[in-house]
């Protein structure tokens, strides 16, 4: 029986550095998109398409009980909406079972696993004992070199052997050089004794199998490395580069949880957040480019590498989080920033623009500057384009808009018939009409505020005149007198 030489799992080494880059994203679904899942897609996304590498998707669905479509769906969604875009169609886990077996007995027929007909009463028995002496309770099955002969028939699960002098060296890209003994590892079961493999085997095989170069993923896998890297050393495989990232804290500096407010990537999109932003925003929650804060999603393409993630855990900032979302909302065009309102709509339950509504949306957004935290924001800026009048007014805009602002308005109307339809010359004549009347420019603006938008908060009153042109504007204040 070959047994592979302990020397064999001393000093994992890599060797695939030079290979195309392929990375994966490998979610479970049980649940949404969490942020911190979403960031580690983003990281694989960016490095392997900074790279001109595959981005490839594998939904780790395992663990049957657990999984559903509705949870499978809700990655795919939140995936889509923050613009990260996969190689091939999103792999199974579970449909490859019987592949993750396969090697499960390939290592047994090589010798670098066996048979273990210890029970989980015996097992327990044994772990009883050793915490009541005070040894440790890493379980060593008394099977590992028991001959074929000398099996029992009845049900057995096969376990990996693991090094038992020695440690294991993993070359993390992130935390360096991360180092196990040996004692401290135990025989991992490979394949249950129903003949289900564990996760831990699937993960090694599939990526293995889908030619990943590079995992990128949270440092609570860390530990995990270590006895994923004995399987690829048992069948001879390379090892791709391994990069745990630290997790996401709270602003408080504790682990992420509810109580720090959304954790759902579509959650976030429901608040009115840009995929760009968002993007912006989780590509700096741990990794940095010099003092760089704000920058494109090409810039991240082009900047972004393993170097430049830290080892400390990253704090969620929703301050941050907002000022970076309204600088990509200021920097968007308009077809993008139509996309992404659109988006916001669906995400809250709303019906999208009609085409109309659309249309005029991304002919005001073209006129106007804008530096709204979020689409929730920007939407009640340009609800002057969306409502269309007689509008419904709210306390506040009902008092702006009295009978005697009425008649002022109903005044005004004449000298903005005349002027010409430039900016310059309709503040020229708005503040000359103002001094006339021995009114303040306030007094005068808001109720030319409500008259054009229906609310008491809106854009410039300038700005709106720009963006409804001359019929629209005098259309609206005629009919306030009526």
């Amino acid at each position: 029986m070959q047994v592979l030489p302990e020397h064999a799992f001393q000093k994992v080494k890599l060797s695939m550095t030079d290979a195309p880059v392929v990375t994966r994203f490998a979610p479970s679904p049980t649940g949404y998109l969490h942020i911190g899942g979403a960031r580690t897609a983003l990281f694989n996304w960016l490095y392997a398409r900074g790279r001109g590498g595959k981005f490839l998707l594998r939904i780790e669905d395992t663990d049957r009980a657990r999984s559903t479509p509705e949870a499978t769906q809700a990655i795919l969604d939140g995936l889509t909406w923050l613009g990260l875009d996969w190689d091939g169609d999103a792999v199974s886990q579970f449909e490859s079972a019987e592949r993750h077996a396969e090697v499960a007995r390939e290592m047994l027929a090589a010798g670098t696993a066996y048979k273990c007909f210890s029970t989980q009463e015996e097992i327990e028995a044994f772990r009883e004992a050793a915490r009541a002496e005070g040894r440790s309770t890493l379980f060593r099955s008394p099977w590992r070199d028991v001959a074929d002969a000398d099996h029992p028939d009845g049900p057995y699960v096969i376990r990996i052997k693991a090094p038992q002098t020695g440690a294991i060296t993993i070359k993390d890209a992130v935390q360096g050089d991360v180092t196990w003994k040996a004692d401290t590892l135990d025989d991992m079961v490979l394949l249950r004794s129903d003949g289900s493999p564990v996760y831990m085997l699937a993960v090694v095989v599939d990526d293995h199998d889908m030619g990943v170069t590079h995992v990128i993923r949270g440092d609570d896998h860390l530990a995990n490395a270590a006895r994923q890297s004995m399987i690829y050393t048992a069948m001879g495989w390379d090892l791709p580069v391994f990069a745990h990232i630290p997790l996401i804290h709270g602003p408080d500096g504790k682990k992420l949880s509810k109580r720090h407010g959304a954790l759902g990537v579509m959650e976030y999109a429901a608040m009115g957040y840009t995929p760009a932003g968002m993007r912006n925003y989780l590509a700096r929650l741990g990794w940095s480019h010099g003092d760089d804060e704000v920058f494109t999603t090409e810039k991240a393409l082009e900047w972004f590498d393993l170097g430049g993630i830290g080892k400390a855990p990253a704090r969620l900032d929703f301050k941050k989080m907002e000022n970076i979302n309204r600088h990509h909302i200021g920097m968007s065009d308009s077809e993008t920033m139509l996309r992404d309102v659109q988006n916001y709509l669906a995400a809250i339950g709303e019906s999208p623009l009609p085409d109309d509504k659309a249309t005029a949306f991304v002919q005001a957004f073209g006129q106007m500057d804008v530096a709204d935290k979020t689409v929730g924001d920007l939407l009640g800026k340009f609800a002057f384009v969306l409502d269309e009048p007689p509008f419904t007014l709210d306390e506040k805009a009902e008092k702006l808009l009295d009978p005697v602002s009425r008649g002022i308005l109903t005044q005004l109307t004449p000298h903005l018939q005349t002027a010409s339809w430039n900016r310059e010359e309709l503040e020229q004549t708005v503040t000359k009409f103002a001094e006339a009347q021995e009114l303040k420019f306030g007094k005068l603006a808001g109720p030319l505020r409500v008259a054009l938008s229906g609310r008491a908060v809106s854009p410039s009153v300038f700005d709106m005149m720009m963006v409804l042109g001359r019929d629209e504007t005098l259309a609206r204040l005629v009919a306030v007198d009526s």
